[in-house]
């Protein structure tokens, strides 16, 4: 029987150091402060943000929220994020996915302060991570590393196989693995026998959105299985792993809901406190093109 990997635990540790080093900034006249910019009605962003501000505020950061109606204008929405960024009240801000249709989430990505990027999706970001330079890595892929980290999974010389190649989770987290060197395998839609490629994996992600798509006979015992998927299906939120019977096989293994996701707005709160220190330093500015 696996171990089950308690996010909701190791969230609420990193949000304890967070709140500490909030203190500490403070002392020295820093107030961190999170700004998220809503788009839209989507109901499921709108809960999202709300629970990213009650995080922020619990831990001492400045909570900050900006929304936008759904017919905004991709110029409108630019023009805010140059005033974000131009605002010293805001050290990190984000802005929710998904976006109305009109506008191109990777010119707004483009838009951003990198150092005000506490999502991680600048191109400046996004290519610093590759390189294994990243101060700011997305939320949810270094929840990942923390989550196994804190399973003490040996991440150096295993065999990682990451399901799904996006650029909010599958990427990002094969670069963090590399970096822990780990070898690492992204498979995506199509990949060949990809149950064969599962098999080998000492640790397997799976972050593709479909419900219950890994299957025991996809794991290898032994195995270390972080389930970042959720679907919302008649049974309630799903993750992409068949968790009754993977558990069964697995050394350890996260739950949904109660894994992976609380430990996306821990690491969401711990980069913003990251972004606050590291406007600090005008070297770091001028080495990623700012003034």
């Amino acid at each position: 029987m696996a171990e089950i990997i308690d996010g909701k635990a190791i969230a609420a540790r990193v949000r304890a150091e967070v709140k500490s080093e909030v203190e500490r900034l403070r002392a020295a006249g820093i107030v961190p402060g999170l700004a998220t910019v809503l788009v839209g009605e989507d109901e499921a962003s709108k809960i999202y943000v709300r629970g990213k501000h009650r995080a922020a505020e619990e831990v001492g950061i400045r909570s900050i929220a900006r929304e936008l109606p759904a017919a905004t204008s991709s110029d409108r929405l630019l023009a805010l994020i140059r005033e974000l960024n131009d605002d010293p009240d805001v050290t990190g801000f984000i802005v929710q996915l998904p976006l109305p249709a009109q506008i191109d989430p990777a010119e707004v990505a483009a838009a951003i302060d990198p150092l005000k990027d506490v999502d991680g999706l600048t191109p400046t970001n996004a290519g610093l991570l590759v390189q294994a330079r990243a101060a700011l890595a997305p939320a949810t892929p270094s929840g990942v590393i923390e989550l196994l980290r804190a399973s003490g999974t040996e991440l150096e010389g295993a065999e990682a196989v990451i399901v799904g190649r996006s650029d909010l989770v599958g990427r990002p987290l094969a670069s963090l693995l590399l970096a822990e060197n780990a070898t690492v395998t992204v498979c995506h839609s199509r990949t060949r026998d990809l149950a064969a490629v599962c098999r080998r994996a000492d640790v397997l992600v799976a972050a593709i959105g479909r419900p219950r798509l890994i299957g025991a006979d996809m794991v290898k015992q032994g195995a270390t299985v972080i389930d970042v998927g959720t679907t919302r299906t008649e049974d309630g939120l799903t993750g992409d792993v068949d968790f009754d019977a993977v558990k069964e096989k697995a050394r350890a293994i996260t739950p949904v809901p109660g894994g992976v996701g609380p430990m996306t707005i821990a690491m969401l709160l711990k980069n913003t406190v990251k972004a606050a220190a590291l406007q600090q330093s005008t070297a770091v500015r001028r080495s990623l093109g700012g003034e």
